[in-house]
């Protein structure tokens, strides 16, 4: 270090989805759940309105192509309804009703429509980038992607180097598992790499379509939480190791932190119908533990009495309200009041994972900061691990 931070391209998901829309759906599927009463209260208690996807709601409670039936088939079903002493009309009606029961969707049918949504979604990030930064794709030594949500071989980092096109020896560093802390952490390899080599141009995209976790089957109250949080978005950010007209933001250090035995906390699981986000009400108190090791970091670094420094900005993304809530009980008492203004802002319209923290920086950058203001930006991901970086804004 030092890096320095071009503003970010972000591209939110064009299709807006209503939180009155989302609990209408699950009223309707799930009338007798134990938590359906206490829905709307629920949905409301979250913030967030509408969050934008990156595909209509339509699309994640469309049923299957798919029917009722064995994947063996009529045939294989009509012989073992034989087998069992059913006649020929009677195994007929069975056979009959069965087709006619929609079966969910598969994870191929769920995961590869919105596979070329993101990589649509981060060429278009990435353009954004490039155009703030005033550079062409030609210009471009690396780029670190991320997409947890939807895991493909080859990657984001292939797609962008064909649709950009990027130039044949640049090198393509994907990160399909860093998840909420892909904002941070890509910066932090940014700056390692720029540091290593102060002409080095590096490009960030995120790409994530967490509605891909919207499963219309599940019925427990986390399954529920998991509908009304995430929002679909794109990012992309130009770290370069010598400042340029178009820099905003030096970054100055980096931090990591994980928790030993938090690996089950969170989690995808890909199952029959796709990819579901796991969550354990235990989460929130762990990630709290990696606040605490942050400011003992920042402490560590500007010194023991909280007047000697203050961040001017703190974007964090800690992935729901209760931590934001913590965050700000645990400041020391010195620091000014709102500083996480802007991770608030953004999480009313949805948790990005792994984009919020760039589109928590772009809020804070379109709000303008003086030159010369402290910034910290955080994130923790399921695992349990965080990232942290502190820099200026020029």
């Amino acid at each position: 270090m030092p890096a320095f931070l071009c503003p970010p391209a972000v591209i939110h998901g064009e299709h807006s989805v209503k939180t009155s829309e989302i609990v209408a759906e699950v009223h309707d599927r799930h009338p007798d759940a134990a938590w359906a009463p206490r829905a709307e209260s629920i949905a409301a208690g979250t913030g967030i309105e509408a969050r934008g996807w990156m595909l209509p709601l339509q699309s994640a409670v469309a049923p299957g192509r798919g029917n009722g039936l064995p994947a063996a088939g009529a045939g294989a079903a009509r012989a073992a309804l034989a087998r069992d002493g059913f006649t020929e009309q009677d195994a007929d009606r069975v056979i009959a009703a069965l087709e006619a029961i929609p079966a969910p969707q598969t994870v191929q049918e769920r995961t590869a429509p919105a596979w070329e949504a993101v990589q649509a979604y981060g060429e278009r990030a990435a353009r954004g980038a490039l155009q703030i930064a005033g550079l062409d794709a030609s210009d471009v030594d690396c780029v670190i992607t991320s997409n947890s949500t939807t895991p493909a071989l080859p990657g984001l980092d292939v797609s962008l180097a064909n649709r950009l096109p990027l130039r044949q020896d640049v090198l393509l560093l994907p990160a399909t598992q860093w998840a909420c802390i892909a904002g941070t952490r890509s910066l932090a390899l940014a700056a390692d790499l720029v540091a290593a080599d102060p002409d080095r141009v590096v490009l960030v995209v995120i790409s994530e379509a967490l509605s891909t976790t919207y499963q219309p089957a599940d019925d427990t109250l986390e399954s529920l939480i998991v509908r009304l949080l995430f929002a679909d978005t794109a990012v992309a950010a130009v770290v370069t190791g010598r400042p340029r007209p178009e820099s905003v933001l030096r970054l100055d250090s980096a931090w990591n932190h994980t928790l030993p035995g938090t690996q089950d906390l969170h989690r995808l699981d890909t199952r029959a119908d796709g990819t579901h986000f796991v969550m354990d009400r235990r989460g929130p108190r762990a990630v709290q533990e990696t606040v605490t090791a942050m400011w003992r970091w920042l402490q560590e670094r500007y010194g023991e009495h909280p007047e000697a420094w203050h961040p001017d900005v703190l974007l964090a993304h800690p992935g729901g309200t209760r931590v934001l809530e913590y965050m700000e009980q645990t400041m020391p008492e010195a620091w000014p009041s709102g500083l996480l203004k802007y991770s608030r802002d953004s999480y009313t319209s949805g948790n990005r994972g792994g984009a919020a923290v760039f589109d928590i920086m772009r809020r804070a950058h379109d709000a303008g900061q003086a030159a010369g203001s402290r910034a910290v930006l955080y994130a923790a991901a399921p695992g349990l691990t965080a990232t942290a970086l502190e820099g200026e804004w020029l």
